[in-house]
């Protein structure tokens, strides 16, 4: 079976790995720069893409999936244009052009493709002949570099010091009796891994020793949502208040389902174009979910900036910009937009020459880019109601399917009744995190059961 463009068989990798004396868990594993950069792609992959890969592969988590899918099946129409749909199904990463170089890109991102005009003296170019097919080509890391890797996804440079050191840094203290494996990764098992750095404090054991037996994907949320210490002060965010009408039963204070407005599915939307990474630097440290994602994340902090290729490439990834074009008018989370790079076009004719740059030298003619995604706006269309399910799935509002759910639940309409809550920042941020974690994302993040008890009001 082929996923994209992949073949499970190629893009192979090996990993010497230390499994512990029982043969019950991975202590950590050898690996090369490639694979460090495959497994540092997940940060910069959006939420959306995650979605879709994972479907393709017969995987799902939390709501995520159900989003993604209520989203595939909704109507064309329902979206503010004619693209909006597939940019959504397909979200750009600001890093295509950085993961395009990578021995696995799991992405699936294409060549960047570039057409000109006939004319040479245009200094725009438009579709009319394919005559350029360049891919900007960035490491994320130096290619003589290897490094271990824990259970967990700690990562450390496997460097020329006291092996004990840097055992204790992936918080390993007993390696008596340890066995050595060479282990191959193909394209499956790369799947495998992310889905498993997702739900599994021991995703390399997991896979490896095939220990592969979780009870639930749920996993309690903090009384109070985490907010990132870089980002308080943030009053912009604050001042984002979406409406949402949550019909519940009265006996049981189960929600049922959610009525609401373009504005709060547009922010539905906007989670599918939130890089992993971001998603990291939104809760900052102790999340108590995604915590081996979270070890990967913190570990691009601890190492040093010499492994990286390029003098930026820690801080984006420690911060990852939305790609251009899909922010959103209702952005209730603070992430920033990626800002394309400045390409020029140059000329030698003595030479017979034309190439592509990222800086004007010898007086290069800047390439204007037309037909890029231009932001910021409405993913779905104003003036229409939608229906959102406890697990995300987004469906369009109507009387008929409202009273198909209770039917179906048999509930009497006498023992529904509508509460009207504010989505903010905080509220935002709870949504994002039991989406991940959560089969009930609006009951989890929205913490009902006391949010009901009470009289609606504002959140702070």
């Amino acid at each position: 079976m082929y996923y994209g463009n992949y073949k499970p068989a190629g893009n192979q990798f090996t990993l010497k790995v230390m499994i512990n004396k029982q043969k019950t868990k991975v202590l950590f594993a050898a690996i090369d720069s490639d694979f460090a950069d495959v497994l540092l792609s997940f940060l910069t992959l959006p939420l959306g893409t995650i979605a879709r890969i994972l479907k393709k592969h017969g995987r799902t988590i939390g709501c995520l999936t159900a989003l993604y899918s209520g989203l595939e099946n909704l109507g064309t129409g329902y979206f503010g244009t004619d693209v909006c749909k597939q940019m959504l199904l397909n979200p750009r990463s600001s890093f295509a052009s950085e993961c395009r170089k990578l021995k696995l890109d799991l992405g699936e991102n294409q060549p960047t493709r570039y057409f000109a005009c006939e004319t040479r003296n245009c200094s725009s170019f438009i579709p009319r002949n394919i005559r350029y097919l360049m891919m900007f080509l960035v490491e994320l890391y130096n290619r003589q570099s290897f490094f271990l890797i824990s259970d967990d996804l700690k990562m450390v440079p496997n460097v020329a010091v006291p092996a004990l050191q840097t055992l204790v840094k992936l918080g390993i203290t007993d390696t008596d009796g340890a066995e050595l494996r060479t282990v191959t990764f193909g394209f499956n098992e790369i799947m495998d891994l992310l889905m498993w750095s997702l739900i599994s404090l021991t995703p390399l054991t997991d896979i490896i020793l095939n220990k592969r037996k979780i009870e639930s994907i749920k996993r309690e949320l903090e009384q109070e949502t985490l907010l990132h210490q870089l980002c308080k002060g943030t009053g912009s965010y604050y001042k984002s208040i979406l409406k949402l009408k949550l019909m519940v039963q009265k006996s049981t204070n189960k929600l049922l389902f959610a009525q609401a407005e373009n504005d709060f599915v547009d922010f539905l939307c906007s989670l599918l174009t939130v890089p992993l990474g971001g998603v990291q630097y939104l809760f900052g440290s102790n999340t108590n979910c995604l915590k081996s994602l979270e070890n990967l994340y913190k570990s691009v902090d601890l190492i040093e900036d010499k492994y990286f290729a390029a003098p930026n490439m820690k801080k984006r990834l420690m911060k990852p910009d939305i790609a251009k074009g899909y922010m959103s008018k209702n952005q209730v989370l603070p992430l920033g937009e990626h800002m394309d790079q400045t390409i020029y076009y140059n000329q030698d004719l003595k030479l017979n020459k034309e190439w592509l740059s990222f800086s004007n030298t010898n007086g290069a003619k800047l390439f204007t880019i037309i037909g890029s995604f231009k932001g910021k706006g409405d993913f779905v269309k104003e003036a229409t109601m939608y229906m959102v399910s406890d697990d995300l799935t987004v469906a369009p509002l109507c009387m008929t399917s409202s009273l198909s759910i209770l039917n179906r639940l048999n509930i009497s309409l006498t023992d529904v009744k509508e509460v009207e809550v504010h989505i903010v920042y905080m509220s935002g941020l709870s949504i994002l995190k039991a989406s991940l974690t959560s089969t009930s994302a609006l009951t989890d993040g929205l913490k009902i059961s006391p949010v009901l008890n009470k009289q609606p009001k504002q959140e702070n």
